[in-house]
């Protein structure tokens, strides 16, 4: 509030009030350098999280392209990061994703395998932003090093809970991620990292960003990042029990759910997990009515009507995708009234879609050709629906064959039939779509 009265001149300037200023916007990077655990001048402020890693990546790119133009990024990077690789891709560069296991965590050997001599920068998230797994950032910076590669670290989701370890060479973090104002990202350049900055330059943030300071949100910034970080350790541990009363309990009070994400190694505040033969877009609606503000990275939500790049990265459901992100001062009995109406809700959509009922009979005996399923032109979880409704009246040993057109069958019937316990056989070409094979195991 402060900064508000005392904030408002240039910063850049020398009369009284621009000193003010200066001297509020100093203090501001001291506390935020202390936080992530750099220099002071290595810090500079930028209008957003997306325009750090985005300043960050070109930056270095542009920095190291003696050495080479070849940009290693993991398989479930944020949007921001996987956009810049594009941009990098279409100017010229090359690009390797690093895939990850069923957990989302990136393997640190395999990043290592990608690392080459023309290698100019790699970027790794501090922890995902969908499913909370975190990533092995040490043992990824160490191999870097080794390599003579700088790391670039989007340390949006975890910043807040603690200083990111290893060593990093860039990091980029947004501060309404940690519960300060929107608006506010910020860029750590380690000394001795090659970069250059691209665009037009001024005197400002080191030459690195231009343009005026939002001086009173960056003062907000870093003081909401000293406070959060007061509280972390003893915050952390109470959301960490509620997530992980989340994690336990939804699988006893709804079928056919699988929860997603590192169950140890993970951000304290975040669970994922998707039911199957829901579509997200429904469930986050009914939820939303019952008071709960959740997300997902179903297929069915997106306007693109393909899943969340992270679910099928991982390989897992993406169907009925419900993300539940607790924020600090969440309290105990908002997580039990929520799994008080999910079980309700998830029942609801499944009656409504027309969804199978359990059953246990088994159908023996022998079938030749494939019972085929035809569900083009119908979007998620529909083609899983048909499956599972016909799966039973086809002999142990016997085929369904799947016809669909919605992308997000692609991910979803393999990861059906991993819940099930049935046998994916894999992906044949058809007229329109594809058609998906699964054999009756049981």
């Amino acid at each position: 509030m402060a900064s508000l009265d005392e904030g408002w001149a240039d910063p850049a300037r020398l009369y009284k009030e621009g000193r003010r200023a200066r001297l509020l916007l100093d203090a501001a990077r001291e506390a935020a350098a202390e936080a992530v655990g750099c220099r002071p001048d290595e810090l500079v402020f930028t209008p957003s999280g997306t325009a750090a890693v985005h300043t960050g990546i070109a930056g270095a790119l542009a920095g190291r392209r003696r050495t080479g133009h070849h940009l290693i990024v993991s398989a479930v990077e944020h949007s921001s990061v996987l956009h810049a690789a594009e941009v990098h891709r279409d100017g010229g560069g090359t690009v390797t994703e690093v895939a990850v296991d069923r957990s989302g965590a990136v393997r640190p050997s395999e990043l290592a395998g990608a690392l080459r001599p023309d290698t100019a920068l790699a970027c790794l998230q501090s922890a995902n932003h969908e499913v909370g797994t975190l990533q092995p950032v040490a043992e990824a910076a160490e191999a870097c090093r080794a390599a003579g590669v700088p790391l670039l670290v989007d340390a949006a989701q975890s910043l807040g809970w603690g200083p990111v370890e290893g060593g990093w060479s860039l990091l980029a973090a947004s501060a309404h991620k940690w519960g300060g104002p929107s608006g506010v990202g910020l860029l750590a350049v380690r000394k001795g990292v090659r970069f250059a900055p691209q665009g037009p330059r001024d005197e400002r943030e080191s030459g690195r960003v231009p343009g005026f300071e939002n001086l009173p949100a960056i003062v907000a910034a870093a003081a909401s990042l000293r406070a959060v970080r007061a509280e972390a350790a003893q915050e952390a541990a109470r959301l960490r029990e509620l997530t992980d009363r989340i994690r336990a309990r939804v699988p006893e009070l709804v079928p056919d759910v699988e929860v997603v994400g590192d169950p140890e190694r993970r951000l304290p505040g975040v669970v994922t997990f998707s039911c199957l033969y829901v579509d997200g877009e429904t469930v986050l609606h009914e939820l939303d009515r019952a008071g709960f503000s959740v997300s997902s990275g179903s297929s069915c939500t997106s306007s693109t009507l393909t899943p969340s790049h992270v679910l099928r990265a991982m390989g897992v459901l993406s169907e009925g995708n419900v993300r539940v992100s607790l924020p600090p001062g969440t309290e105990e009995q908002d997580v039990e009234r929520f799994l008080d109406v999910l079980p309700e809700v998830v029942a609801g959509v499944r009656e409504k879609l027309g969804a199978p009922v359990s059953r246990t009979e088994t159908v023996t005996g022998e079938r030749d050709e494939a019972l085929v399923v035809d569900a083009l032109g119908r979007r998620c979880p529909i083609p899983v629906i048909e499956l599972a409704k016909v799966i039973g009246d086809v002999p142990v040993g016997g085929l369904v064959r799947v016809l669909a057109d919605d992308e997000a069958a692609r991910l979803d019937i393999p990861a059906w039939c991993e819940m099930r316990g049935q046998e994916y056989v894999g992906e044949q070409p058809a007229g329109r779509g594809a058609a998906y094979v699964v054999r009756r195991l049981s």
